[in-house]
């Protein structure tokens, strides 16, 4: 008898052809990795946080027979060295690294994707370098502004989960509360190991538990582990205390007129807590001729089945457009 469950839109685990390693200062040192066919038009995938990793699933996204698809730890995470390092670690770092990357690699020109922080990232990055990018696919929009961090990290979506909000509260003594991104923050960048390490979990855990539209316990065993929470907790809140690193709360809205002759495609969850829907619709009037999707059943994650569903659709066209 045939199985009725839905096959997933996702390519088969692929490996990768090429892995590698590149200084990017006197500090930090990147992890690369290539998969896909070589001489296939190349993208470059941007992961999430600021502190998340690459993860196998996130090569399963394009057709390999299509695509060069570079994938690579952003500073201080994943594979990338020295783990949870913040000196040396901005958005403007990273846009640069990512430049570097392209050349090291004998790269003209190449999509980029990215998604919640990724999208954050891709658009610093095409706002910059608009002339480097082919195409850009957005998920789950960030743009770093204080009214963003506020939602998820103080007052906000604290009214939708708010028995998962006493967890993220309790590591916070009730007279630092009013400020709980900075409480985080001297606690994540403590002298006390045991100290960071309550804080980390609770802060990712957090996202781990609000993340899709029908919480899940896998992604939020995920983003409990210690050693996963360390990085993504403690580059977080240090982007976020410093009011993202970029040069003004609006800089990313504000210079969409560099990029809107650059095909592009939107993707967002209606109910995504993490990064709600009015940034992704602020970003859709500022910059009309990208495809918007809006996905009524999901939340943040890309792993549910709408965004992937869509995503997987929207590089499949690109990956056929010609220039």
């Amino acid at each position: 008898m045939a199985s009725t469950a839905a096959r997933s839109p996702l390519f088969p685990p692929i490996e990768p052809y090429r892995t590698g390693t590149m200084a990017v200062d006197k500090i930090h040192t990147i992890y690369f990795e290539e998969c896909g066919n070589p001489n296939g038009k190349p993208v470059v995938f941007l992961h999430g946080g600021p502190g998340g990793g690459v993860q196998p699933e996130y090569r399963r996204y394009f057709d390999p027979a299509t695509w060069r698809v570079v994938l690579f730890d952003q500073r201080a995470c994943g594979r990338s060295t020295p783990h949870a390092e913040l000196r040396n670690n901005t958005t403007w770092h990273l846009v640069a690294d990512m430049e570097a990357l392209r050349c090291h690699l004998n790269i003209d020109r190449w999509a980029v994707m990215g998604g919640s922080w990724g999208s954050t990232l891709a658009l610093a990055y095409a706002e910059t370098h608009p002339g480097r990018c082919t195409e850009i696919i957005l998920r789950s929009i960030f743009m770093l502004r204080h009214q963003e961090i506020q939602w998820f990290y103080q007052e906000g979506a604290s009214f939708i989960f708010p028995d998962f909000w006493e967890d993220y509260l309790a590591p916070i003594p009730v007279e630092e509360r009013g400020d709980l991104v900075g409480a985080y923050y001297r606690r994540l960048t403590s002298d006390n190991a045991a100290v960071r390490r309550e804080a980390a979990i609770a802060w990712s855990g957090w996202e781990g538990r609000t993340s899709k539209l029908y919480p899940s316990k896998g992604l939020e065993s995920k983003m409990s582990d210690p050693e996963f929470a360390a990085a993504f907790a403690s580059k977080e809140s240090h982007y976020f205390i410093k009011g993202g690193i970029m040069d003004k709360d609006h800089w990313l809205l504000d210079n969409v007129s560099r990029i809107r002759s650059i095909p592009g495609a939107i993707v967002q969850g209606r109910y995504d807590v993490v990064c709600p829907m009015v940034t992704a619709w602020e970003l859709h009037q500022k910059w009309p001729e990208a495809a918007f999707y809006l996905i009524d059943d999901a939340g943040h994650s890309m792993s549910e089945p709408g965004i992937t569903a869509k995503l997987v659709d929207v590089i499949k066209g690109f990956g056929h457009r010609h220039e």
